[in-house]
């Protein structure tokens, strides 16, 4: 199983758009707190999140009860200072991953990174236009390579709709 975990998350579009990520490919979502935002009902209601109640999300108070949490099992940081490409690891090996990714402003803290440098993984991009990536496009990137990785596990590979276009 794969989770994905935002550290600190700020901005509640990128959120909301990982959420609907993680709806649509059964992976579990874990917020490190402080949020930049609220997620009440309210909140969620009005930014149009009707698929957040099929997300199993667990919030954390902050790095070390995640880590307190997360064990022995697999952690991989992403961040674009890594020197490891993130299709060079290996997610089909039986074993929960868990990718955590950095506030939107700050990324990870460094300390905490220079104590993980083996577990960082980087996309590959022109670090000359652009400073990263938006959030929620590489929470997908990541996710949906442990996927292809392992054969898209519990995801339906072709559906057909009532008005399918292409029957």
């Amino acid at each position: 199983m794969n989770h994905i975990v935002l550290f600190e998350p700020l901005i509640p579009a990128n959120t909301g758009n990982i959420a609907r990520t993680c709806a649509a490919t059964n992976t579990p979502l874990h917020l490190i707190e402080p949020l930049g935002f609220s997620t009440d009902d309210k909140h969620l209601k009005r930014a149009g999140l009707d698929y957040w109640n099929d997300v199993n999300i667990t919030y954390h108070s902050d790095l070390e009860a995640f880590l307190a949490f997360l064990g022995d099992r697999k952690l991989h940081l992403i961040s674009k200072f890594a020197h490891k490409v993130y299709s060079e690891e290996n997610f089909a090996d039986g074993e929960e991953h868990f990718f955590l990714f950095g506030k939107e402003t700050t990324g990870l803290p460094e300390a905490f990174m220079r104590e993980n440098e083996e577990k960082c993984l980087r996309i590959p991009m022109n670090d000359e236009h652009v400073r990263s990536l938006n959030l929620s496009n590489t929470a997908a990137m990541i996710v949906y390579e442990a996927l292809r990785q392992q054969g898209f596990p519990n995801l339906e590979l072709t559906h057909h709709y009532e008005n399918d276009k292409l029957d």
